[in-house]
């Protein structure tokens, strides 16, 4: 594993005349593995040389692994539902009261399919070595809200406050304890997405989710190790001051909203990613489509050296190769003409 000093990196990204993209750009792989999704979430081996083919294909800013949201809950016990070619799903309820919250056992680190991303982790800091490696986790509202329900949770943060922090604390412990073992596989970071704390009030994203993300934050992150925080919520903006306030070394925005006021309210000092469509433009556009979203976006926002080309979330597995390469491509035409 390469060593590095990530304040420094991201202080050279934010200085850098000519920027490098980033984008959340894993499931693609499947593609040069000629493989089904369901091989790829099962084994660390293959998720590393899929990294590893992702970064001699692209020139991108950092290396990210799969950005696969049923991981923790799975290991607390929820219902996972796998399909062949599709990127996995929670199910159904865990958590109904507050007796069945305080229940409700902190996992293990390696149980369920978390070892197998650690160890791809691992396996990926030995061959991938010109970039920052990122894990992929999810954030502790949205861990919450796949073991209580998405639709139940916005209830119970009325109807049952004290049943939801009770699971905030469990999936808070075990997120730290998850970020430590990618720490020690030799990951440089975390790119956490918080997605569901992105459709709650302001007052409710700052109760339920931004005092768990920043406690996160501070036991894991430090000079070799930052969390890039990823929400695609339409609801950033109105409470951007208390995403802010967890203290994340990067952020990561969704196309839900317009990046260009995010620029304009995110300090000088901070780096913002996003926000091309992943699903929409990426995935299910054309070269020329891709082109024109990245240079608009390019227009709007490479004014702000703070701003870093992004998706705006995690790029879908069956995306086309020519697209992605057509954003790469747009990207270092801009920077280098």
């Amino acid at each position: 594993m390469t060593k590095r000093n990530m304040k420094n990196w991201l202080e050279d990204l934010r200085n850098a005349p000519v920027k490098k993209a980033l984008p959340i750009l894993s499931f693609p792989c499947i593609s040069l593995l000629n493989i089904p999704v369901c091989d790829l979430i099962s084994n660390s081996e293959t998720q590393a040389k899929g990294m590893q083919l992702i970064a001699e294909k692209v020139s991108s800013a950092a290396s990210v692994s799969l950005m696969d949201l049923s991981v923790e809950a799975e290991c607390f016990g929820a219902n996972v539902r796998f399909q062949q070619n599709e990127v996995p799903t929670i199910s159904g309820r865990m958590i109904c009261d507050e007796d069945e919250a305080e229940a409700l056992e902190v996992p293990a680190i390696g149980s369920a399919r978390s070892g197998i991303y650690i160890d791809a982790i691992r396996k990926a800091t030995e061959i991938i070595l010109d970039r920052p490696i990122f894990a992929g986790t999810i954030g502790p509202f949205s861990l919450a809200a796949r073991l209580l329900d998405i639709s139940e949770i916005m209830m119970d943060c009325y109807d049952d406050p004290d049943m939801v922090h009770k699971v905030l604390e469990k999936a808070t412990d075990f997120l730290i304890e998850y970020g430590k073992a990618y720490k020690e596989a030799g990951a440089h970071g975390i790119m956490m997405a918080e997605p569901v704390a992105g459709l709650l009030s302001p007052s409710l994203e700052a109760e339920f989710s931004a005092p768990y993300v920043k406690k996160i934050v501070e036991a894991l992150q430090d000079d070799s190790f930052i969390i890039v925080y990823h929400n695609c919520g339409d609801n950033v903006l109105s409470m951007l001051d208390s995403i802010l306030s967890i203290g994340a070394g990067a952020y990561h925005f969704g196309n839900a909203i317009d990046m260009e006021t995010v620029m304009r309210k995110i300090p000088a000092d901070i780096i913002a990613m996003g926000n091309v469509d992943p699903a929409g433009i990426l995935c299910c556009g054309t070269p020329e489509s891709v082109r024109k979203a990245t240079t608009e976006l390019l227009e709007k926002c490479s004014k702000y050296p703070n701003f870093v080309i992004s998706s705006g979330c995690d790029i879908p597995p069956h995306t086309p190769w020519e697209n992605i390469e057509a954003f790469f491509e747009t990207v270092n035409e801009f920077y280098n003409k």
